[in-house]
């Protein structure tokens, strides 16, 4: 079976940011979605974000903790959650699992008939192994504090993390 690559589309408006992962979407991509979720937190006129799974075979958790980052990044600012759009089982039980229903709107198709055709592919950002570790770090601390299923699945793993960052004597 082939995996496709993930790829990161996104589209702004009328107010309303879309972002849409395709493929087998992993780490090598947190330093986009993180750039990403810091683009949501200072876009003016923001009304509603929309996250479209639907073409996405995979997320990782890495992935996951920035798709958490963009709830975080526009808590209080929209008067409803950001909505993810997913059609997947096995990506929608993750979610599910991850406790994502307590910070975004999850459903299967969009309210509207169909999003806006997003056409252009975000633009990739690289990441150095420091910047890559530290992302990875970020994410599962935050997807840590989103409930008590999620610390004990990654705390093991932050704690390697910050050990391998910690100065050595």
């Amino acid at each position: 079976m082939l995996i496709e690559e993930g790829r990161i589309k996104a589209a702004f408006e009328s107010g309303v940011f879309v972002l849409k992962l395709c493929g087998d979407v992993r780490l090598t991509l947190c330093a986009t979605l993180d750039s990403q979720a810091q683009r949501l937190a200072k876009t003016p006129g923001l009304e509603a974000v929309m996250i479209d799974l639907r073409e996405a075979t995979n997320v990782d958790s890495t992935a996951l903790g920035f798709l958490a980052k963009v709830a975080i990044a526009v808590k209080g600012r929209l008067e409803q959650p950001p909505t993810i759009i997913v059609d997947n089982p096995d990506v929608r039980k993750m979610l599910d699992v991850m406790g994502f229903s307590h910070f975004f709107t999850l459903m299967k198709m969009p309210l509207e008939q169909a999003l806006p055709e997003i056409a252009e592919t975000v633009t990739e950002v690289p990441a150095d192994e420091q910047g890559m570790r530290q992302r990875i770090l970020e994410a599962h601390r935050i997807l840590m504090h989103m409930n008590e299923h999620n610390r004990e699945q990654f705390q093991p793993l932050v704690e390697m993390l910050e050990d391998q960052d910690a100065p050595s004597e």
